[in-house]
């Protein structure tokens, strides 16, 4: 049986995520994917999609919303990846206990505000123009270690280089889990 791997949104959800196909297109044959729109995770709806709107809505509530919804739909450990405000989502979800095994998240946000990292294998990948990234003090305060990568910025998990280099890594965590089975 193919392991769970819940995929949660940047802030835009599906409305400018054309890139997440590609995510999807190389994970599916190998995991059991569920994906969640942060937006509605979060009961946002604006007549008018600025990011200024936007990030307002999940600066004052949103995130939280979001976060319970999480913990309410998943109950079994699984895999997570997340986006930019998803991967905020998940990590206040796994403070407030959602189980999981996994958390990759590329890009999170305000995350560098929290005091604590959930209870599960974190991978946080940054670029390093990011101007929202935690300081490496931030992360061996919390306990966990920064992957960043040169010459990019905020949004670099809609590059198509980065989209493979994580799929790759996701896969590899898999494959070898495969074969650990087929060798015992």
């Amino acid at each position: 049986m193919a392991e769970r791997l819940v995929i949660v949104s940047d802030m835009w959800g599906t409305k400018k995520g054309l890139w997440i196909t590609s995510y999807l297109g190389y994970l599916q044959q190998y995991y059991d994917i569920t994906f969640y729109d942060s937006q509605q995770l979060a009961n946002i709806d604006l007549k008018i999609n600025t990011a200024e709107n936007i990030h307002h809505e999940f600066v004052n509530g949103g995130i939280e919303t979001a976060a319970s919804h999480l913990l309410k739909r998943e109950s079994e450990p699984c895999h997570y990846l997340a986006f930019s405000t998803g991967g905020t989502i998940v990590w206040k979800a796994g403070l407030m206990g959602l189980p999981m095994k996994s958390l990759y998240s590329i890009s999170a946000t305000r995350i560098r505000k929290e005091n604590e990292k959930p209870d599960a294998l974190v991978t946080l990948v940054y670029g390093a123009n990011d101007k929202y990234r935690p300081t490496e003090n931030w992360a061996k305060k919390v306990g966990v270690d920064l992957d960043i990568v040169e010459n990019f910025g905020h949004t670099l998990y809609s590059d198509e280089k980065i989209i493979q280099k994580v799929c790759l890594e996701l896969l590899a965590n898999v494959t070898q889990k495969e074969k650990k089975k087929k060798v015992v």
